[in-house]
């Protein structure tokens, strides 16, 4: 999970700066084919196994919701609203996880998990208002975010099933093709990206593509095979603090005093939903 975090929280400043460079549907679309080509050569030397009904059905759910339209309505977003607002609003996944994860999974939710939950995203949106652009937010920038958060929410509780019988690499690699089908529209504009775009431009797509998108994935599905995903997609409140973080230390942005405090809510917040409840005490 710290490798997954740390590469997630590098994939916000790197689509930072390719935003107004590159469409969301070509960086999309780049992004998701790199990945797949990597993880189809991994696949290439694993065992496989053959799908049944219900996991071809969940798989595509998985591809469509979470690989596709997130990473279509995430790109879009982030055009038209700041990046705080946006990692803001797309926090609202983990939350919608836990109580999918409770419905569907059967996951418990204890009462320090909804107290760590309320912390954490208290944290992350004193973070949002700390770190607020100037360019302000417009109705439909916040309103792809929550789709954005939505498609993540359903994306993670489908995995999680796959996961009790299929391998990560498997289930990853596949979600990215199908991801990349939902953005083939696209193919136009990553054909203009790739004859003009520049040498920066074209290694941070391949930067997204093997290292957020192939390695954070995989990892992140490893994680997941072995926790509840409840609990497990919590731990993403932390990615808004390591991103501010990164863009400090790579690109000069220091973050205000406020956003210092929201950071220290949101680790609060993830330290309390790794609590076990109390056990009652044995009878004498």
């Amino acid at each position: 999970m710290g490798v997954t975090l740390v590469l997630w929280a590098s994939a916000f400043v790197a689509i930072r700066h390719l935003g107004h460079e590159v469409t969301p549907g070509a960086l999309s679309l780049g992004r998701l084919l790199i990945a797949a080509l990597v993880l189809s050569a991994l696949l290439a030397r694993a065992p496989r196994n053959r799908f049944t009904r219900t996991e071809v059905v969940l798989l595509v759910c998985c591809g469509v919701a979470w690989f596709g339209i997130y990473n279509l309505a995430l790109n879009d977003s982030e055009r038209r609203i700041d990046a705080a607002t946006a990692a803001m609003v797309v926090q609202v996944g983990p939350i919608l996880i836990a109580l999918l994860a409770g419905l569907f999974l059967g996951e418990r939710l204890t009462g320090w998990l909804l107290l760590g939950m309320a912390v954490a995203f208290g944290g992350v949106v004193v973070i949002g208002v700390a770190m607020r652009g100037e360019g302000g937010s417009d109705l439909s920038g916040v309103l792809l975010a929550l789709l954005a958060a939505a498609t993540y929410a359903i994306g993670v509780v489908c995995q999680k099933v796959l996961l009790r019988r299929l391998s990560g690499l498997e289930v990853t690699c596949y979600a990215c093709w199908i991801g990349a089908l939902v953005c083939l529209p696209w193919a136009a504009d990553l054909g203009d990206v790739v004859r003009h775009g520049s040498a920066e431009t074209l290694l941070l797509v391949a930067y997204l593509g093997v290292f957020p998108t192939a390695l954070a994935f995989s990892t992140w599905a490893y994680a997941l095979r072995h926790t509840d995903a409840g609990k497990q997609s919590l731990t993403t409140f932390l990615v808004p603090v390591i991103a501010a973080g990164m863009a400090w230390v790579l690109l000069d942005e220091v973050p205000p005093p406020l956003a210092f405090a929201g950071g220290a809510l949101c680790i609060a917040g993830v330290l309390l939903t790794r609590r076990k409840p109390r056990l009652p005490a044995a009878a004498a």
